[in-house]
């Protein structure tokens, strides 16, 4: 804060030096009476009329303790309170805004590039966006005129009042247009809103709404109206303004030309909907117009324009044989393409296919000849037909049958013959040896290795990737036993509870992998080993291990199983499970436990 205005504020005299001196001999009374009426005029210009908060605030500037800090918090909301009363401070502030701008931009440009850039690229681009509609609509209607009878008479209209063609064409072409649209606050008579048309050139709004306001209390004024009426429509020559009113705002449309009624329904539409959106704003309205930029695109649907369209000569007839020409040429051509297309396809994919030869095509009457070899096992052609969506009425074929050597050929004629299972697949190498892998049953393995030379183009067969299925199974059921383990009781050869379930489960897997082993060749045999933990002696732990495999042997034997192969073994305690330190591994280890091996036959 400067020194002459903290002077001023603590009622202190200033010095001036402005080239004379004051009179020393001013009574120290007449100095605060200066002083005092200096502080008067500074107060009215910042705050405007005096009001109990205005009271305040002179009390406050009057404290003669008062501290910069102090007068830096009371400015602000004087500035407040003295823009609220006029404009008599933003009008004295203008120099000194216009001063710091240029010294802003003289330091450094960017700073107010960067500001405005957020503003300046979308105001930029509606403004080119705008000129390019203008243009093209002004393009077309010059065109549209440019060689008829009445464009020499407009293009002499242009040179003598210095418009354009263009102008002079959009404006005898006009049937009317909405040129401005006010939005007029019905209480107080101010502007709120005013949109323009493009290329229209406008006085003062404020002005022109006050004038407006003027008119219209003019005329309720100095007529009888009725209560609730309203001036609606004012006649200037070629410009008519159309007025609806709302309860708190009154919409005022200038228009060039005949507007239809029609239009009045559009601008009641927008009134009504400005009331809706906007009707808090509208009746607190205290001056302040910024709130009312919402109604804008209600304002905007206001600026309607119409133009007359020349009449077009009637060639209906003539267009419509054309159009039927021309879609008759179109469909044809499509079609007759996509034929050629979907039959190029077609025999692509035929010649992609293995087994197939094709040797001659050609197109005859209409239709589509086609010979060549097939072999039996390859795909049908009509198949492939369907799949390209030829009709085959449209083909006729000749197919000579031969037997194809190719490996997709060869591999599936192998799984005919052999009457191979699903889980068996085949391939054919370069060299024609043939591969079988998966699994089947052991007779069909032994039939196919007879009979693969009756295949033809087969070399050799090789079937080592075959796995008997007897032997899949074998081995699965070998598994599930020797994974159970049946519990017993301390000391004793009695079953936990819950085991014998087990023991009974076993009975099939036992019986079902015997009969495996008879389709292998082969005999099975399976060791039953008792054990039990460490506690006793070593003597009797033998002995009871033992019992324990004795006894699901006995078991078994009594379900029917043969037990002729069927060994047992006591081990007592010398196979342990590892680390058997919790009461569940000691349990585990009073256990029965099974093993099966698959053996040749003896002879």
């Amino acid at each position: 804060m400067s020194e002459y205005s903290r002077n001023e504020l603590t009622q202190k005299p200033p010095e001036v030096s402005n080239g004379t001196k004051h009179q020393q001999d001013f009574s120290a009374n007449n100095d605060r009476i200066e002083t005092s009426d200096e502080l008067n005029e500074l107060r009215s210009l910042l705050l405007g009329v005096e009001s109990t908060q205005l009271s305040k605030l002179y009390e406050r500037l009057e404290n003669p303790q008062i501290q910069a800090e102090d007068v830096s918090r009371l400015l602000p909301e004087a500035v407040i309170l003295r823009t609220i009363q006029d404009k008599q401070l933003a009008e004295a502030m203008v120099p000194t805004v216009e001063q710091a701008i240029q010294s802003s931009v003289k330091q450094d440009l960017n700073v107010l590039s960067e500001a405005f850039f957020p503003i300046i690229g979308p105001a930029t681009r509606k403004a080119i966006a705008t000129a390019l509609d203008e243009m093209i609509q002004s393009l077309n209607q010059t065109l549209e005129h440019s060689v008829s009878p009445q464009s020499f008479k407009w293009r002499l209209e242009a040179r003598q009042t210095g418009k354009t063609f263009a102008e002079v064409v959009l404006l005898r072409t006009l049937i009317y247009r909405v040129e401005q649209i006010f939005l007029i606050h019905k209480k107080t008579g101010l502007l709120l809103q005013h949109i323009l048309a493009p290329r229209v050139a406008a006085q003062d709004p404020d002005l022109v709404s006050a004038m407006l306001t003027a008119i219209q209390d003019f005329v309720k004024d100095s007529f009888n109206t009725e209560r609730g009426e309203a001036l609606q429509s004012l006649q200037f020559g070629e410009l008519t303004i159309w007025i609806e009113e709302g309860p708190q705002a009154v919409l005022a449309g200038i228009i060039r030309g005949n507007a239809p009624q029609e239009l009045r329904l559009v601008f009641q539409e927008a009134i009504e909907k400005i009331h809706l959106k906007l009707g808090r704003e509208l009746n607190a309205f205290t001056g302040e117009t910024e709130p009312f930029m919402a109604s804008k695109p209600y304002l905007e649907a206001c600026l309607q324009a119409r133009y007359n369209i020349p009449p077009q000569k009637n060639y209906a007839y003539a267009w419509s044989l054309l159009s039927a020409i021309a879609i008759a040429l179109g469909t044809w051509g499509f079609f007759a393409i996509r034929g050629q297309l979907r039959w190029s396809a077609y025999l692509d994919t035929l010649n992609s296919q293995p087994g197939i030869v094709v040797i001659k095509t050609e197109r005859r009457h209409g239709k589509h000849f086609i010979s060549g070899m097939r072999d039996p096992l390859t795909t049908d052609p009509n198949l492939l037909m369907k799949k390209a969506k030829i009709n085959p009425k449209t083909v006729i074929s000749q197919w000579e049958p031969y037997l194809s050597f190719e490996s997709q050929i060869t591999a599936k004629r192998a799984k005919q013959l052999l009457q191979a299972p699903k889980t068996v697949s085949f391939k054919v190498d370069e060299n024609h040896i043939l591969y079988a892998s998966g699994t089947a049953p052991h007779q069909w393995i032994l039939e196919a290795r007879k009979l693969w030379r009756f295949i033809p183009g087969v070399t050799r067969y090789v079937d080592k990737d075959v796995v008997e299925l007897e032997q899949q199974q074998f081995q699965s059921y070998k598994k599930q036993i020797e994974q159970e383990m049946l519990l017993f009781s301390e000391g004793t050869t009695e079953l936990l509870p819950g085991e014998s379930n087990k023991l009974a489960n076993l009975v099939p897997a036992i019986q079902r992998i015997s009969t495996l082993s008879t389709s292998l060749g082969k005999d099975v045999r399976i060791k039953i080993t008792g054990h039990t933990n460490t506690t006793g002696t070593e003597q009797s732990n033998m002995i009871l291990s033992q019992a324990r495999a004795q006894k699901i042997l006995a078991y078994l034997k009594s379900q029917g199983v043969k037990t002729s192969n069927f060994t047992t073994v006591g081990v007592g305690s010398n196979q342990p499970v590892p680390r058997a330190l919790t009461e569940q591994d000691k349990q585990v280890n009073r256990r029965v436990s099974f093993q099966v091996f698959l053996i040749d036959v003896r002879n």
